[in-house]
């Protein structure tokens, strides 16, 4: 071997090993995914526009995708957003969010189509008034177990539920963490569910399977009977400990 082929084959060494070292050290990108949006209401409107500044292709699901409203909340969210049917947009979709009224969610899920293989988010709340004025839970077991029953292929999370709409938008007005408990049967599912969650500001916590619902749920009586009759609100913050 002569010496201009030495130096040749050196250099083309420390070119491969400086290319190995910077593949293994800057993180591979996140694809962005579509975000079916069900509902154009509060919900809609403060998660729609923080998951598209996070890169995501939000289409938001209206009975009326023509309505001025929505075309205003398309035009906010920005990022080439876009609106149409419920069905349409699931069908169209990654992750579906079911941003609409929690007695609604029956009527919502017999018409949307199906949702096989979807991440589905549910922040609703299925709330009525009992006779003392303070609400409670108008479901026997969950609206995520119910919701996970009627799409069993689907992968529900329920997420997002235990706050309100002015906090999704600005996390820091709280004055301080937000925690979102997350439940479901799909680890896979909360840990992208998990990663929207950071990505707006909030914290979230796996606090187990689809069946702790329920409890989750629940958590919402709490916070706003607090809030609405009560007149004390708070904002839930799960500190994790370290364990021996």
């Amino acid at each position: 071997m002569n010496e201009l082929s030495f130096v040749l084959r050196k250099h083309l060494a420390r070119c491969v090993l400086l290319i190995l070292i910077v593949s293994l050290t800057i993180p591979t990108p996140v694809s962005a995914e579509t975000i079916a949006i069900i509902g154009t209401g509060q919900v809609a409107s403060a998660l729609g526009p923080r998951f598209a500044e996070l890169g995501h292709d939000i289409v938001y699901g209206s009975r009326n995708p023509s309505r001025d409203e929505v075309k205003q909340l398309v035009a906010h969210t920005g990022h080439g957003a876009s609106a149409t049917t419920p069905a349409e947009a699931a069908a169209m979709a990654d992750i579906v969010v079911l941003a609409v009224p929690g007695m609604a969610i029956e009527s919502v899920m017999k018409s949307i189509g199906d949702l096989s293989g979807k991440i589905i988010i549910d922040p609703t709340n299925a709330l009525r008034r009992g006779d003392d004025g303070l609400f409670e839970l108008g479901v026997e077991t969950s609206n995520a177990e119910l919701i996970q029953g009627w799409a069993p292929n689907a992968f529900v999370v329920k997420a997002f539920n235990t706050l309100n709409w002015r906090t999704m938008l600005d996390p820091e007005s709280a004055g301080g963490p937000v925690s979102i408990p997350l439940v479901g049967d799909s680890a896979e599912a909360k840990a992208v569910v998990a990663t929207l969650a950071e990505g707006i500001g909030l914290e979230p916590i796996d606090l187990g399977p689809v069946r702790y619902a329920h409890f989750v749920e629940g958590m919402l009586i709490l916070w706003i009977n607090n809030r609405y009759v009560y007149r004390k609100p708070f904002d839930f913050h799960l500190r994790t400990v370290q364990t021996k």
